[in-house]
């Protein structure tokens, strides 16, 4: 890594060479932001004990998370698009020291939850610095590689950073596990503050409105597809449980589990290796790929290796998405790059959200059998869309 690095304090945007030191805080940032998010869903049922509440009522701790993402993201990022970048971002990781801290010392429902939303918070503002972040930091031909490498902390964390979670928290319990996080937070805000250069605010202090910012050419398309791509992906990854139990497989879960964030992380090496010079081709293979895993799901229910491969292909192909995304609507917002990936960060919450919700209605009206067929017609949906406005992907 050190023949790729340069000093921290090189100007913006003029990086020949990744980053990496900053990079890295960048992607630390991603893990943090995730595994705060995921936390609960491995320790449920020790936090509902002990805060009194049962384990519907702790599950809304996972629920007002994306709720204060999805309100935060969009109005956060336009008041503070005058600010310079690196204050903000620290700002953004201290915060997770404090909420999660709150959490591990509170005995209070309520005051949880509140914690939990002021994370989300948090988390809406972080997600839109940071592809703008690693887009500033180099050449404009590395800046999808740059984007890809700080992306790398979401599948880290998923595949590998929330079953270690959940598994300190069934050790050492949930509190600890909290506290653990804070500890993490504070030595990533020492290094984060040391690796990342200083950035001035987005356009030299032009304050650019949400309405232009939706109203720039392909801009409109991307989201479009990316909520479509992400809905599609959250109905089966929100009930991957009953897809497995249908195919014989439901005691090696968390294998599928594992298997899809290593595929994940590969993912993201082929986006990061050919983001800048075929960008378009990529995105076609990731929804190419993607519709094969799910026609193979829909050809072949009920299968343990069938499942296993679409889990890997699928992994693979969503892997790649969000270096595509980010990357496609940073050439097209350039200075106003933040804003567009506030509305990136909104639509991709309420895209899993509304997967939650539309998996759920499949799944009572008819079974895990044919799940795949909702993410199939919005696949199909978003390749027409990609085919009809190819300038997008430019």
């Amino acid at each position: 890594m050190s023949g790729h690095a340069i000093d921290a304090a090189a100007p913006a945007g003029e990086a020949t060479r990744l980053p990496w030191r900053g990079l890295l805080a960048l992607a630390g940032g991603g893990f943090i932001t995730l595994l705060t998010e995921t936390l609960p869903a491995g320790v449920l049922r020790p936090m509902g004990e002990s805060l009194g509440v049962s384990d519907a009522a702790a599950g809304q701790l996972v629920s007002v998370y994306a709720l204060g993402s999805v309100l935060a993201a969009l109005p956060m990022t336009a008041l503070t698009q005058r600010l310079p970048r690196r204050p903000l971002l620290l700002a953004a990781i201290a915060g997770f020291m404090v909420v999660n801290t709150v959490t591990a010392l509170s005995h209070d429902y309520v005051l949880t939850l509140v914690a939990r939303f002021l994370a989300g918070v948090g988390a809406g503002l972080l997600w839109s610095l940071v592809a703008g972040y690693a887009a500033r930091m180099v050449v404009p031909e590395l800046q999808g590689r740059a984007i890809a490498v700080a992306m790398i902390g979401s599948p880290l964390a998923l595949s590998l950073g929330v079953p270690a979670g959940t598994l300190l928290g069934q050790q050492i319990g949930w509190r600890w596990a909290f506290a653990l996080m804070s500890v993490l937070a504070v030595l990533l805000l020492g290094y984060a503050r040391w690796a990342l250069p200083a950035l001035p605010a987005a356009g030299a202090g032009r304050r650019m409105s949400l309405g232009s910012v939706w109203r720039m050419p392909g801009i409109r398309s991307t989201l479009l597809v990316m909520v479509l791509y992400v809905l599609a992906h959250n109905v089966l990854y929100t009930y991957i449980e009953p897809l497995a139990v249908q195919a014989g497989a439901g005691a090696w879960l968390d294998r599928l589990l594992l298997a899809f964030g290593i595929a994940a992380i590969v993912g993201i090496a082929i986006a990061g290796w050919g983001v800048d010079r075929h960008l378009r081709a990529l995105v076609w293979a990731s929804v190419i790929g993607f519709v094969m895993a799910v026609a193979s799901l829909l050809l072949w229910p009920g299968v343990p290796g069938v499942l296993l491969l679409v889990t890997i292909l699928w992994g693979v192909a969503f892997g790649a998405v969000p270096t595509l995304f980010q990357t496609a609507l940073a050439r097209r917002a350039g200075a106003a790059a933040d804003l567009a990936q506030s509305m990136l960060v909104t639509g991709w919450n309420l895209a899993i959200a509304a997967g939650g919700v539309g998996g759920g209605l499949m799944l009572q009206a008819s079974g895990a059998k044919h799940l795949a067929w909702l993410p199939l017609l919005l696949l199909v949906v978003c390749g027409l869309w990609v085919w009809a406005r190819p300038k997008a992907w430019a």
